[in-house]
């Protein structure tokens, strides 16, 4: 399931300067890739993976003052991108993921790394894997395991919890 800037504005309430995804380039499922509709239930969400781009412009206003002249992308906007993208393992859960009012509270996170510093001109892979589902189907309680990749380099990865309304 491909979907484009529009569409994850219809899904998430972010606006630029604070929108951190270009796209969701697939929603998959041990190599399956899903649509809307297609997982059921909480257990069926588990194990549910999320890939999203992101390149990082040299005119992104977050850059202009962390660092002067040497910009670098700040760690808490890398967590922000990986909370983003992870909440795109909703629209399977639902026949209409885009009419719907979602509200998602950022729980935690854990076992945070900064391997690299992410710079302008970087174009960015997130990956995150629903590694839990707990609760009402419409008020889940979700843990996703997510890594930012920079060509074939991990730039940052952790582990994010997030209780989810719609």
């Amino acid at each position: 399931m491909f979907i484009n800037k529009e569409q994850i504005m219809q899904f998430l309430p972010h606006r630029d300067p604070f929108l951190f995804l270009d796209s969701i380039d697939s929603v998959s499922k041990e190599g399956v890739e899903l649509h809307p509709g297609d997982v059921a239930d909480n257990k069926e969400t588990v194990g549910v993976e999320i890939q999203a781009s992101f390149y990082v412009r040299e005119d992104l206003e977050i850059l202009k003052g962390h660092f002067p002249g040497n910009p670098i992308l700040p760690g808490v906007v890398q967590v922000e991108m990986m909370a983003q993208a992870s909440c795109f393992v909703i629209p399977v859960r639902l026949l209409k993921p885009f009419e719907i009012d979602l509200k998602v509270a950022f729980m935690g996170i854990q076992s945070t790394k900064f391997r690299k510093p992410i710079t302008p001109g970087m174009k960015l892979k997130i990956h995150c894997i629903c590694r839990k589902c707990r609760g009402e189907f419409n008020k889940p309680i979700m843990s996703y395991d997510c890594k930012i990749w920079h060509e074939d380099k991990v730039m940052s990865e952790a582990t994010i919890y997030a209780t989810v309304n719609y």
